[in-house]
């Protein structure tokens, strides 16, 4: 008997007072909402993906998606598989069948990455679900939206800066010489 539920990826927010994002993930059929909290960088990640960010390089979860590929494999889906004191527990499914264990923030990254299903046990929902009518309250108490524009704009500065950084050292690379390392050089 298969208990997963399939999820969709509701948004990020931000607990407050702590600063501690957290995915949102919505059980549309029962309307109950999962809430995983994340590190920042995962945060960063997962909204990059949900809003097609584009990238110069391909971002670490973009490359475990592509490496996938590449074996001549690919992600089918991922599943939150269970939650143990609050730790939530995610798994890679590939079409090979094989599973791959993951942290469920990075799962959620990957299934974004490869445009495939979330897919939620149904007693993590038991345990960790909340009414989606409840997130009101919710979010009046410890949460509150990440601003998406501020945010992809704060994206975007970091990665304007990062770019701007690597032409300066490329310029200084091509200008460097050898003679300039000499010992006693000016």
């Amino acid at each position: 008997m298969n208990s997963d539920v399939e999820m969709t990826i509701l948004d990020i927010r931000v607990e407050l007072p702590g600063n501690q994002p957290m995915v949102l993930l919505h059980d549309t059929e029962r309307d109950v909402l999962v809430r995983i909290w994340i590190g920042a960088p995962e945060a960063s990640a997962i909204a990059m993906a949900q809003h097609q960010v584009p990238s110069p390089r391909p971002m670490t979860h973009q490359l475990l998606v592509d490496a996938v590929n590449a074996t001549g494999d690919t992600l089918e889906s991922v599943r939150i598989s269970a939650v143990e004191d609050g730790v939530f527990f995610g798994e890679l499914v590939l079409s090979s069948g094989v599973r791959v264990d993951a942290r469920a923030s990075d799962a959620i990254a990957c299934a974004l990455f490869g445009h495939v299903s979330v897919y939620c046990d149904q007693a993590v929902i038991d345990e960790a679900g909340v009414p989606a009518e409840l997130a009101a309250t919710f979010d009046d108490e410890a949460a509150a939206d990440i601003d998406e524009d501020e945010e992809m704009d704060e994206v975007d500065s970091e990665m304007t800066a990062r770019e701007e950084s690597m032409d300066a050292f490329r310029e200084f690379l091509n200008s460097v010489t050898p003679d300039d390392f000499a010992e006693g050089h000016e």
